[in-house]
């Protein structure tokens, strides 16, 4: 592994993000026949693989730089250092939560209202800008 690597994890990560939480989440929602539950359900899949690749990019980025530099100033890497605590907040608060209430829409339990996605929605927006904002340093220290 090499800063290569990197900079190919972060540039997979922005599209896997990009691609599922500014298209696939809503677009589903538009094709024939697709109701409420089944849109649900296929979004609680989509999100949960979607976060397994995200960490899966994350790591690999880490270990890349840390393979090439052997040392990981955290300064250096702030941009990705928030990437990876906004991952973080969705894995461990964010993805539970909407599981939930994903897993109520399934059951039939109907669910009161959330701002759920105000506070998602822009902390993937974050998440894609501080990626390319640091897969822009990665292509540079090349």
């Amino acid at each position: 592994m090499n800063k290569n690597t990197a900079i190919a994890s972060t540039f997979i990560w922005i599209g896997f993000v990009a691609a599922i939480s500014f298209m696939e989440s809503w677009l589903k929602f538009q094709a024939p026949g697709v109701t409420t539950s089944i849109g649900v359900g296929i979004g609680n899949l989509v999100f949960n693989a979607l976060n397994k690749v995200e960490w899966a990019c994350a790591i690999i980025i880490v270990i890349s730089i840390y393979l090439q530099e052997k040392t990981i100033i955290l300064k250096h890497y702030l941009t990705l250092i928030i990437c990876i605590i906004i991952l973080a907040i969705q894995t461990a608060i964010l993805l539970p939560i909407m599981g939930i209430r994903s897993a109520n829409v399934l059951n039939g339990i109907e669910n009161s209202s959330s701002n759920l996605h105000y506070f998602f929605v822009p902390l993937e927006i974050i998440k894609i800008i501080a990626l390319f904002i640091f897969g822009k340093k990665l292509l540079k220290s090349k």
